[in-house]
């Protein structure tokens, strides 16, 4: 157990990546996505459901088998520009996980964008901001502190569904515990101890939440922890 934890590092770090750069652009994603979601107009928020409804409704294992079993082996990719993205497995990871998290948060967002108080948006409107303005000083920061919680649900999700970029080949923390099982016939081992780093990543992802939670809401603590 204590000789393979370098080797663990080294695959802790590739599902670093994974999970860090999948919820960034997932979250870029998921603005807009959210934006449109809570729009009136059918054409709009219509294909924005589908998405959602697609991404949320499917497992994540099929999601990857379908983009690097499927996309990416197909001639039509092969033969287009986009066959150096799709033919490495580590951006195919990506490129699944980011669609995948941009579904559930962009849902995250949709519901505390409708719940942001109109109080708020008709006080913007009265001292004279814009839609845009609004949106970009009112409705989105407080949207976001009221998503949240919601969302830290949805990182630590998404770092235990990471496990499954091993299934394509990538040799994630899960992956590397595989491969010195199969040398070691260890697994129990081996997966304790890949179990522990995932906790230990979890934990620290969970307290930096709780900070971000308590920065963002001056207004509920005590008054002798603003000062």
């Amino acid at each position: 157990m204590i000789d393979s934890i370098p080797e663990l590092l080294e695959g802790l770090a590739v599902t670093a990546q994974l999970v860090a750069f999948a919820l960034a652009l997932g979250f870029c994603l998921a603005i807009p996505l959210a934006l449109l979601r809570t729009s009136r107009h059918l054409a709009l928020w219509m294909p924005v459901y589908i998405f959602i409804f697609v991404f949320r409704g499917t497992p994540l294992l099929v999601q990857i088998f379908i983009v690097y079993y499927g996309l990416g082996q197909s001639e039509a990719v092969r033969e287009s520009f986009l066959w150096p993205f799709f033919k490495e497995a580590y951006w195919c990871a990506i490129f699944t996980f980011t669609l995948n998290t941009s579904a559930y948060t962009a849902e995250i967002l949709r519901g505390a964008i409708q719940a942001v108080p109109y109080g708020e948006i008709e006080a913007a409107r009265a001292i004279g901001m814009g839609r845009l303005l609004v949106l970009r000083r009112i409705v989105v920061p407080r949207a976001f502190r009221l998503a949240l919680p919601a969302y830290g649900n949805e990182i630590i999700l998404m770092l235990k569904g990471s496990a499954l970029a091993s299934t394509i080949t990538l040799l994630d923390l899960t992956g590397v515990a595989r491969v010195i099982v199969s040398r070691t016939f260890a697994p129990y081992e081996l997966f304790l101890m890949a179990a522990l780093m995932y906790l230990i990543l979890t934990l620290i992802i969970v307290r930096a939440l709780k900070y971000a939670e308590w920065r963002l809401s001056p207004h509920l603590r005590p008054p002798s922890q603003n000062v």
